[in-house]
């Protein structure tokens, strides 16, 4: 047991010797910690696919579950514009549902979306960005009743 640990130990100091301090992942994959850049409203500019999935409040003061995609351009200035498709387990689907909003980006790539689906409505998320605005990971935040999380992919133009 302490042979291998001492190995272990051996193999760290020759790796940070040579090689500088990455960080392997379970993976196999090395990782990026240490040396990301700051994160800005231009860090998520353009086109991403959405798949949205949860509950939210239905007629008669039921719940329903909810599932849906979006098509949500980033303008990288703080804006965004998007086409929704969403699924509600009562009140079925709302196709091709234009809207936009606003959005925030801290420096340490978490920040906040505002989207208005219809006047007077504000729907706001907490996101996360990683894979250097790659993907967004994001969950409702208010209204309160609505509890649904989102996975945003950018989508690469050919």
């Amino acid at each position: 047991m302490k042979r291998m640990a001492w190995v272990a130990a051996a193999v760290a100091t020759v790796a940070v010797g040579i090689g500088g301090a990455s960080v392997i992942g379970a993976d196999g994959q090395s990782d990026e910690r240490g040396s990301s850049k700051p994160c800005s409203e231009a860090t998520v500019g353009g086109d991403y696919g959405i798949q949205i999935q949860g509950t939210r409040p239905a007629p008669g003061g039921l719940t329903e579950a909810v599932i849906g995609i979006v098509f949500r351009t980033y303008d990288g200035k703080g804006n965004f514009s998007q086409v929704s498709n969403l699924k509600g387990s009562i009140t079925g689907t709302n196709p091709d549902s234009v809207s936009g909003g606003t959005y925030e980006v801290n420096a340490d790539c978490t920040g906040i979306i505002r989207a208005q689906p219809l006047p007077g409505i504000v729907i706001e998320e907490r996101m996360v960005i990683v894979e250097d605005g790659r993907e967004i990971r994001a969950a409702v935040m208010t209204p309160t009743p609505v509890v649904i999380t989102s996975v945003h992919q950018r989508i690469h133009r050919r």
